[in-house]
């Protein structure tokens, strides 16, 4: 049972920028995705535009379409060094928080950290729409946000490698999830004395 994915970056936003690292990391990954490297159903809406407004939109219309299982958005982050996932995201004093074990899912990584500050800043704006737009809906969908270094020839393939484990990780999660869900719905419709 394959899961499906939705992998979003942004485009660039300033002009000493020839690329967001965040849309060179999923060009990296669409390239292999055909290989069976990474066999999940991926769909990318990439380079969303660096806007407050029209990001979440156009991910949110996204999202609706498609129903994905587990959904990896991808922002830059030049300032550090490593992968960077976020737990929540805030919107003045309202915060929400990935429901994904972060802890359990960035133990076996050798390049990615767990951040609690997603910037302030379109990131945050559309991962925060985001969550609140599946708890509404009362979809089941993970959702995470993932903050991209810079990419260089030292950290691209430790990167890369780590990045190709979080979406395997989520989707075989996500695949338990979804048995149990559909266990769960087979025993309620049994009669009581049959449970």
């Amino acid at each position: 049972m394959n899961q499906t994915i939705l992998l979003t970056s942004f485009n660039v936003w300033r002009s000493h920028q020839p690329s967001n690292s965040s849309d060179d990391l999923l060009e990296l990954v669409a390239g292999i995705a055909p290989s069976g490297i990474c066999p999940q159903s991926l769909t990318f809406l990439r380079k969303l535009p660096v806007d407050f407004q029209l990001a979440p939109e156009l991910a949110i219309a996204t999202v609706t379409q498609m129903q994905p299982d587990i959904i990896i958005c991808c922002g830059m982050a030049e300032s550090r060094s490593r992968l960077s996932i976020e737990s929540r995201a805030r919107n003045g004093e309202r915060t929400l928080y990935t429901p994904v074990d972060l802890d359990r899912l960035v133990s076996r990584l050798c390049d990615t950290d767990i951040s609690h500050d997603a910037g302030n800043f379109v990131c945050e704006a559309l991962y925060y729409a985001l969550l609140r737009h599946l708890s509404r809906q009362g979809f089941l969908t993970k959702c995470i946000f993932v903050h991209v270094p810079r990419l260089t020839p030292e950290n691209t393939n430790c990167i890369m490698a780590d990045f190709l484990t979080i979406i395997q990780t989520l989707s075989r999660w996500g695949i338990r999830s979804t048995r149990r869900a559909i266990v769960s719905r087979e025993l309620s419709s049994l009669p009581l004395g049959f449970r």
